[in-house]
């Protein structure tokens, strides 16, 4: 039996029908059946023959990428005329009685049905053969071999397309992981000189300038703020995408809690200065959270509300701690959200399409969502034709339960939690 090198096409197919595990029991019932001892799938193309799965109880000698000289064979003739040959005693058959391939390989009976692909491409034959005659022209025997010519097509299909979903989801894993690094490896490029910048626009409003220059470093401190706030998002998105997800340095101080809240209304207004933002603070327990986070939390939400609300219109906030929650919101008037929209306000990237959201990356919801997860809290949004209002919650619990409480409640694989009192090194919380 020839037995070259095979070429990668041909070698995938025949690993491809290895990979069908019903394939031994098919040709193992194909030969119990009709009683003869050697039963194959053969690999037919216009130049070979090749043995792809056999069952060979007449040390005929194939075994799975053994060659056949294609001129030698019958499946030859099936490929090119796309019928099924049954011969059940090759003395007695008028046609191949004297046909050279019986001759050459001594067989006597002989059944081979074609297998084509779904697309219709002839991918080769299952066969069985015997040294002696054998009852093969029945209905029975033709409909099990046309039943197993499918399922084997089937299978191959089946195989080919589970490999091209495997293959575009390892690229789209590649991609995937290539386009968070290039975002981590901008935003950390990016941070500084920012902050370089938002310092020179601090240092030059501390000196005498013109109205026009005073009003020009306006801008570019407003709009390195801006800058900023979208680096942090696209670091945080980056991360937790890349395994190391939210980390929170815990504490319940009340009044660096005021401060995050207070600095950042400062912030917007600064950025927006048309618009009025009306805030309630009333912090009477302890929070305990990351207050840093906390404020981009309000940040992000408190940014939305003015990029969709209306300039005539005040934003209103109101941060409170009631039986034993704590709460931030953030209404504005303007249009509603519809509710298929709200199905997907924190997913990361999405925008809506109007004008104002034009400039926006769309991950300011997402990661104030994470945020809210990460301290056991959620966010939720409730929108009419008049107003729209987000709502950030969370249980108001001391700093040393707040590990214990995360792990028993929420999953948080992958986050770190560091409380500054009680935890003298970070803690990775159990997924």
């Amino acid at each position: 039996m020839i037995n070259k090198t095979l070429s990668a096409d041909l070698q995938k197919d025949i690993d491809n029908v290895a990979q069908i595990g019903s394939i031994s029991s098919i040709l193992n019932v194909i030969c119990r059946t009709t009683g003869m001892r050697f039963s194959a799938i053969g690999r037919v193309t216009e130049e070979k023959w090749i043995t792809c799965a056999s069952q060979d109880e007449i040390n005929f000698g194939l075994k799975p990428g053994d060659e056949l000289e294609i001129e030698t064979t019958i499946c030859n003739e099936i490929r090119q005329h796309s019928s099924p040959v049954i011969i059940e005693n090759v003395s007695k058959s008028v046609e191949y009685c004297e046909h050279h391939t019986p001759a050459k390989y001594g067989f006597q009976s002989y059944i081979s049905f074609p297998i084509f692909r779904k697309n219709g491409m002839f991918f080769g034959t299952l066969c069985a053969l015997d040294t002696e005659p054998a009852k093969l022209d029945n209905k029975e025997t033709k409909e099990l071999f046309k039943l197993y010519t499918e399922l084997i097509s089937f299978h191959l299909d089946a195989i080919e397309e589970l490999i091209e979903l495997n293959t575009s989801l390892k690229e789209e894993k590649r991609i995937g992981e290539l386009r968070e690094t290039f975002i981590a490896i901008l935003g950390h490029d990016l941070r500084n000189p920012v902050g370089t910048t938002r310092m020179c626009a601090d240092i030059l409003l501390n000196t005498e300038l013109s109205e026009f220059a005073r009003r020009q470093a306006k801008t570019i401190k407003s709009t390195s703020y801006r800058m900023q706030n979208l680096i942090d998002n696209l670091l945080d998105f980056a991360k937790g995408h890349l395994g190391d997800g939210i980390k929170l340095e815990i504490s319940d101080n009340q009044r660096n809690l005021k401060k995050a809240i207070k600095q950042v209304e400062n912030e917007i207004k600064t950025i927006n200065s048309d618009h009025k933002i009306s805030s309630i603070i009333v912090l009477d327990e302890k929070v305990a959270c990351d207050t840093n986070r906390i404020g981009q939390l309000y940040s992000n939400i408190l940014g939305n509300a003015i990029k969709h609300g209306f300039m005539d219109k005040p934003i209103l906030t109101e941060i409170k701690t009631e039986n034993g929650i704590f709460y931030l919101s953030v209404s504005n008037f303007g249009d509603k959200i519809s509710e298929s929209k709200q199905l997907d306000l924190f997913k990361p990237f999405f925008t809506t399409n109007s004008e104002n959201n034009k400039s926006g990356l769309g991950l300011g919801l997402y990661i104030s969502s994470e945020i809210a997860k990460a301290h056991g809290g959620k966010i939720e949004v409730d929108s009419s034709d008049e107003m729209t209002t987000f709502t950030f919650s969370m249980p108001v619990i001391n700093a040393a339960h707040f590990r214990l409480s995360q792990i028993a409640d929420i999953p948080l694989k992958g986050r770190v939690l560091e409380t500054k009192k009680q935890l003298k090194k970070p803690t990775r919380c159990l997924p």
